[in-house]
């Protein structure tokens, strides 16, 4: 979740980018750098740490272009060096960079066979020198952008500077957010409003795969598919530019919204993305762990139900896990120097709060995977693991949620690492399918309109089911959450086995019935479990890929068909869909989606 920023200003623009990427600061980083044409020549200045460092090398080295980029970086590709910090240069070409370029090293390997030098270690470099070669053959800057993303794949964000080209700025969105704003002769880039507050409150948001030409007059838009579009100006009041909802009706809208960029952000912090391998955070042996236990609440509590899959399956380490209200009562037995982790949104939740401490006291080591690193749970606790979702306002967690999984995901490969339960090899495979989440949470959030339309058609429902096996059974439990707490409609998860046991009694023509099931070596029951279902005239809404429909044996009332996709990532990219029903359906029932009755967004009394 890193910064972007541009101006193309009638004055010297340094001093601006520098306080622009000070309002961006939230969002975390480890590098910061700005670039400038003066005189028709890039000149750049980058600095490693905070933006202090590089407020120093500005003061020290002052540049009068009146038109830059700049950027704080959150290390992927490379560590938090400044020969690693954006911008990028490469011939004509500055880049700054949000996101993940997956296919880098093939493309970094075929652009250093035509003779390209690389001086960093990051997948944004090759971007440069993708778009250099292109405009080298005589391409025009818009051709070359164009050519260039076609050859990307990945969630990105990209504000591009182009030597001689005083009037002419380049950007890009592809899963990460980005706002142009609109001045008197001046135009501006950035990650969002915040970052523009100080110059303008009149603002276009660039679409998911959108790309765009900023001059001085103003910004042309073009789509995907490079044709020109009209986007909606937005007027935003002062007090918006603070936390704002953007081209959103609901706070909660553009925080699913946010997932490519955030969970990108979280993994770029546990995973060495070049090297293909999983950080083992600082203060945890997991080689030396026998036992996990794992408490939270609500939401939290089934990312934790995900993460014991993950962490019994990849590195065979037995995990216990509660809800923390019962947790604290229920005088566990726990074995000095064992880890308890404890996951909150908040960092504040009571009963989390009241587990964490019972832990300490039994003589466990604490971790904690919060969003709010200032929590009183992260500063109780041994280690802290930041979730780096940026502020989540919506009261129904979303981003959270999905970086929390990202998080958990990324702990059980080190994990697995560290004890030796899978090779160099397996670790890189499973870091590289955490590498593409962003993407494929992006061609989930594609799926908006047909999941809105479902929404319109069962938000009628007085109750809803909601099946899954293995890592898809706690995505079933969110799903079901996400649909009483935001439209109240009753909704219940069940692990999918479990269907003859009680819940079948409930199914006929009136209960729709969501089926969470990516094609994977568990599929095969839950479409046994779905015949149950249609045989007793259950409405069946499918969750799966291409090869599941096709495995299905029967023909759902409704399907929302995802990317195929390793089966370790799936939960991560399949709680996109269940976010999107239960929000699209609680608009139709004209409930408050961003503050639900009865609810609040921090639990901190029993």
């Amino acid at each position: 979740m890193c910064g972007i920023v541009g101006i193309l200003g009638n004055a010297p623009v340094a001093e601006r980018l520098i306080d622009s990427l000070k309002r961006l600061e939230y969002r975390g980083y480890d590098s910061a750098g700005i670039a400038t044409l003066e005189g028709g020549r890039l000149t750049r200045l980058r600095a490693a740490g905070k933006l202090k460092n590089l407020e120093a090398e500005a003061a020290a080295h002052p540049l009068a272009g009146v038109i830059g980029i700049g950027h704080t970086r959150w290390a992927t590709h490379g560590g938090p060096t400044e020969r690693n910090a954006h911008p990028h240069v490469a011939g004509r070409v500055a880049v700054v960079h949000n996101g993940i370029i997956e296919n880098f090293r093939e493309l970094k390997d075929a652009l250093i066979a035509g003779g390209a030098v690389f001086e960093s270690d990051t997948d944004t470099e090759v971007i440069a020198h993708l778009l250099s070669v292109a405009l080298a053959a005589g391409e025009t800057p818009q051709d070359a952008l164009a050519k260039t993303l076609k050859r990307l794949r990945g969630a990105f964000a990209l504000a591009i500077l182009i030597e001689g080209e005083e009037d002419l700025l380049l950007a890009a969105r592809r899963g990460s957010p980005l706002a142009v704003g609109l001045g008197k002769g001046e135009t501006y880039l950035g990650s969002d409003a915040i970052a523009l507050a100080p110059f303008t409150n009149r603002i276009v948001y660039l679409e998911e795969g959108d790309w765009a030409v900023l001059d001085r007059k103003g910004v042309t838009i073009f789509d995907a598919e490079d044709r020109p579009v009209a986007r909606p100006l937005k007027v935003l009041q002062s007090s918006a530019l603070l936390v704002e909802k953007g081209n959103y009706r609901h706070f909660m809208a553009k925080e699913i919204a946010e997932q490519p960029d955030v969970i990108g952000h979280t993994l770029a912090y546990y995973l060495d993305l070049a090297e293909g391998r999983a950080k083992a955070p600082e203060g945890l042996d997991f080689a030396a762990v026998e036992r996990v236990s794992i408490a939270a609440c609500g939401t939290a509590y089934y990312a934790g139900l995900v993460g014991k899959y993950w962490f019994e399956r990849l590195a065979r380490l037995p995990v216990d896990i509660d809800v923390a209200s019962e947790f604290r009562y229920r005088e566990v037995p726990l074995k000095p120097g064992g880890l308890s982790i404890f996951i909150s949104q908040s960092g504040e939740t009571a009963d989390t709060l009241a587990s964490l401490r019972y832990c300490r006291e039994a003589g466990q080591r604490i971790a904690a995977v919060v969003n709010v690193p200032t929590s009183t749970i992260a500063r109780e606790s041994d280690v802290v693991l930041p979730t780096l979702a940026g502020p989540e306002i919506g009261v129904a967690s979303t981003k959270a949620f999905t970086c929390q999984l990202s998080v958990l995901a990324s702990l059980a490969v080190a994990a697995a690492r560290a004890r030796g339960t899978i090779d160099a090899a397996e670790e890189k495979r499973l870091v590289e399918a955490l590498a593409e989440v962003p993407r494929l949470v992006s061609q989930a959030l594609a799926l908006e309109h047909e999941i809105a339309e479902i929404g319109r058609r069962i938000h009628k429902a007085s109750d809803v089911l909601y099946l899954g096996r293995g890592t898809s059974y706690p995505i079933a439990l969110e799903g079901a959450l996400k649909l009483k707490e935001l439209s109240y409609i009753h909704a219940e998860g069940y692990a999918a086995g479990e269907l003859k046991h009680g819940p079948i009694a409930l199914i006929d023509e009136s209960v729709p019935v969501v089926v969470v099931a990516p094609f994977d070596s568990l599929f095969e029951k839950t479409a046994s479990n779905m015949q149950e279902v249609a045989a007793r005239g259950g409405r069946i809404i499918l969750v799966t890929d291409e090869e599941g429909l096709a495995h299905a044996g029967l023909t759902p009332a409704e399907t929302i068909l995802l990317p195929k996709m390793p089966p370790e990532i799936a939960p991560i990219v399949y709680a996109i869909p269940v976010q999107f029903l239960a929000y699209h359906t609680a608009v139709v029932n004209g409930t408050d989606v961003d503050q639900p009755r009865n609810l609040a967004k921090s639990v901190t009394v029993e």
